[in-house]
């Protein structure tokens, strides 16, 4: 416990953490007193593996059941305390943003996403089983950001509101043909030609996806006007008079960057306008974390502003539009993990105890990371030309809000947390 407890207690300024070891004696680090958490570990080895990948070992640790939560306390409690001391914050030497370096190189490595491993990449996550989907997401299987315009808002409400102010911001009419990049279950697809008329593409690199969506279309007697595709964006030919992609920037990878910008202003038409939403760090260039990358999110990258921004310069692209939203994925971040804990049950049942533990651990880390980490959501407005869009935003002042009921996707499981 010597290493461990001389950066414990650097760490927690904030907040009282107690530490159980496995001779069951306790270390306590106080800073305030609350919020308090105690952890047990049941390792002896556990403190020095911590210390030497903090970023690593404490995520495997609870997935194994090597390090336990006491008190009736959970994952979040703990993250949360000791993201809040890591929070970022001017002059703050726990915020670290650049990870180590060989941490910071396994990620560089992991964004190289050609076409084979980008597949891959994606079917590692998006083709878990759907079930598992239905039992935390909204019913239209909204898998990204929701936008919470008050906060009574509920997650169903919320999601709707993202939606509404995306198809709002690329100006669309019944004569566009628009381009979906990483359409996921085609929510947004569905939601941009009920509310416009317009012909949607989507494209997506996850079969489970593709095959929804399709059914989707059908069931809805849309496959002539809402189209998918199994098929890599980087192959795509056509023009388009609108673009947009939500959430799949973060698996594009750095080293893809101009590719993908590349791509969009290839496939606008030139009066086109193009909305990208993203998970971005406010606090500038970093990198992944191993665990992240390990278990969840392989070849994933949340890019900084300024690592955007020169290469869509260089692409042609206007940004004529940007907005940031900063505790939104937090909260929704927390209803996701909410509806886990509702089922937890459920989703033993469909896997094991070691992954619930990982998928908690998942949802509790992102949610903190956005709460105190620097993590935003950029959505960027693009287009060729200047003109291509209001000069204004009184455009966007209008009402979007579409209120209307959402069938399931299919018959879901018991699902107590929307009873």
């Amino acid at each position: 416990m010597i290493l461990l407890n001389f950066f414990l207690k650097k760490l927690i300024q904030e907040g009282t953490l107690h530490v159980i070891d496995v001779k069951g004696r306790t270390y306590s680090y106080r800073g305030t007193a609350t919020p308090e958490v105690t952890i047990r570990l049941h390792d002896r080895w556990l403190p020095f593996k911590i210390f030497l990948k903090p970023d690593l070992r404490p995520g495997e640790a609870i997935m194994d059941g090597t390090l336990t939560i006491e008190d009736g306390k959970t994952v979040f409690d703990f993250l949360n305390l000791v993201t809040k001391n890591m929070e970022w914050r001017r002059n703050n030497p726990m915020h670290f943003t650049g990870g180590d370096p060989y941490s910071r190189f396994k990620s560089w490595i992991s964004q190289i996403n050609p076409a084979g491993r980008s597949r891959q990449n994606v079917a590692h996550h998006y083709d878990l089983s759907g079930k598992l989907y239905d039992l935390f997401l909204d019913a239209d299987r909204q898998y990204s950001c929701a936008y919470f315009r008050t906060p009574e808002d509920t997650l169903e409400q919320a999601q709707e509101n993202k939606k509404s102010l995306i198809a709002a911001k690329l100006l669309l009419d019944k004569h566009h043909k628009v381009l979906d990049i990483g359409c996921g279950w085609g929510g947004l697809a569905l939601h941009i030609n009920q509310t416009s008329g317009a012909h949607v593409t989507g494209v997506t690199l996850s079969k489970e996806q593709y095959d929804l969506a399709c059914k989707r279309a059908e069931d809805r007697s849309v496959s002539d006007m809402v189209q998918f595709k199994f098929q890599d964006y980087r192959s795509l030919t056509e023009k388009f008079d609108r673009v947009v992609s939500v959430g799949m920037f973060e698996h594009v990878g750095r080293r893809q960057y101009k590719t993908y910008f590349d791509k969009v202003y290839d496939s606008l038409t030139d009066d086109g306008v193009a909305l990208i939403h993203t998970i971005g760090r406010a606090d500038g260039p970093g990198s992944t974390d191993p665990w992240t990358l390990k278990y969840i999110f392989p070849g994933g990258y949340a890019p900084s502003l300024s690592e955007i921004a020169p290469i869509i310069e260089k692409s042609g692209l206007y940004i004529t539009d940007m907005e940031v939203w900063r505790l939104h994925y937090a909260d929704t971040l927390r209803e996701w993990r909410l509806r886990t804990y509702k089922n937890r049950d459920t989703i033993v049942e469909l896997y094991d105890e070691r992954f619930f533990r990982m998928w908690d651990f998942y949802l509790s880390s992102a949610e903190c990371a956005f709460r105190h980490l620097g993590h935003v959501v950029f959505q960027l407005q693009l287009a060729k030309r200047q003109d291509a869009v209001p000069l204004t935003r009184e455009y966007l002042l209008q009402d979007t809000d579409i209120k209307q009921e959402i069938p399931p996707l299919e018959p879901p499981l018991k699902n107590v947390a929307n009873q």
